[in-house]
């Protein structure tokens, strides 16, 4: 018995003890009622907050729909053709003896430019002229004769023929001499000079390039629906990114009679005045034709219009400063775009103020503060910009 009152005796807590698991336990009480009762005043806080109305404003940019000129254009990127050109190369083998051009320099049409070995060729021709001159003068004796009657008329016309052979065979090798001289068929720039004096070259072997650069083309394509607003003689305006901030006019020249088959398109011709040779074959351009008379349009900076499948919204802000300002949704129909620039036909008035960043957070009625810190690009002529 003594025993088991000493175990029971020994279960029992000791009065420190039991006060420390008392506090605690009001104290994980206090906590939960305190986490419960602040999600209920957020709750009432929150409902009361929507049952009035208070739904926390949006924070957007925005400017005015205003009109601006718009000058109606067809847009397309081309490349620029020298008005003659070519890659000079000869027509026979043979090894390289003189370089009379130097490369980048100005030549004359018929000027030497490169020449081969033609000591062969020159012996055969002076071989041939010898034979000529013997006809000739066989010739001018045959014709005595005949006039005195002492030789028969065979005899003359076989005198004649000779000399016309042997006449026709200098002719040829002369044609043989000179394709072992290369020589500018018309004025330009010489371009880079790919041999040397000593090289041997086959037939066909590029040897340099020829360029006339006083005028050059500008060939671009339009589509076929365009080329009705494309007549001869318009003006064409082209930008480089080489040349920034700087426009190159031209005037149409020509467009292809047919349409591409696998494009549906038509090539245009421009030419352009080039007199400080600046433009060189091969550049990229932009081109842009003006078509048409100019017009006022409503523009708005394209980051502000919103496509769907249903249609192109902006929102426009509404309201004054003792209500407070909204947002309210509005259908648009838009025109051409230009640059960072879209046309407004339908849907807005001048003045309008309508968000131009920010739109994807808002729906009708949603409150809205304007900060115009930042605005979207508005630029009706972007350029590329290096950062």
């Amino acid at each position: 018995m003594d025993l088991e009152h000493a175990q029971s005796e020994a279960d029992v807590p000791a009065p420190s003890t039991r006060k420390r698991m008392i506090l605690m336990i009001l104290a994980v009480g206090l906590f939960l009622g305190l986490l419960v009762g602040f999600n209920v005043f957020k709750g009432i806080m929150i409902g009361r907050s929507m049952a009035g109305g208070g739904e926390p404003p949006q924070v957007v940019s925005a400017a005015p729909a205003k009109e601006e000129a718009w000058q109606p254009a067809l847009r397309a990127v081309g490349t620029i053709r020298a008005r003659q050109g070519a890659d000079l190369a000869f027509e026979v083998a043979g090894v390289v003896v003189s370089i009379d051009a130097k490369a980048g320099s100005e030549v004359r049409a018929g000027q030497p430019l490169v020449s081969l070995n033609d000591d062969t060729e020159a012996g055969q021709l002076r071989q041939l002229q010898a034979a000529a001159a013997l006809a000739k003068a066989t010739l001018r004796r045959a014709k005595e004769q005949f006039e005195a009657k002492t030789i028969s008329p065979a005899d003359f016309e076989s005198a004649e023929a000779d000399f016309k052979a042997k006449e026709a065979a200098v002719q040829a090798q002369t044609a043989v001499v000179a394709k072992k001289h290369l020589v500018a068929p018309f004025a330009g720039r010489v371009g880079i000079v790919n041999t040397s004096p000593g090289a041997y070259l086959n037939p066909g072997t590029p040897v340099l390039t020829l360029q006339q650069l006083d005028q050059v083309y500008l060939d671009f394509f339009l589509p076929q629906r365009d080329v009705v607003n494309v007549r001869l003689g318009q003006r064409v305006d082209a930008s480089l990114d080489a040349f920034p901030g700087r426009t190159f006019s031209g005037k149409v020249s020509a467009v292809n009679p047919k349409v591409e088959g696998n494009t549906r398109n038509v090539q245009v011709e421009a030419t352009f005045a080039n007199p400080g040779r600046l433009l060189v074959p091969g550049m990229f351009v932009n081109a842009t034709l003006d078509v048409g008379t100019r017009q006022m349009h409503l523009t708005l900076p394209q980051a502000a219009v919103t496509y769907n499948p249903y249609g192109a919204i902006v929102f426009v802000v509404k309201g004054d400063k003792a209500s407070g300002s909204k947002a309210q949704q509005v259908f648009v129909t838009t025109g051409e775009s230009r640059g960072d620039q879209v046309a407004i036909l339908k849907g807005l008035k001048a003045g309008d103020l309508v968000v131009t960043s920010g739109s994807l957070k808002l729906r009708n009625g949603t409150p809205v503060v304007v900060d115009n810190k930042v605005q979207p690009a508005n630029d009706p002529a972007p350029t590329p910009q290096e950062q």
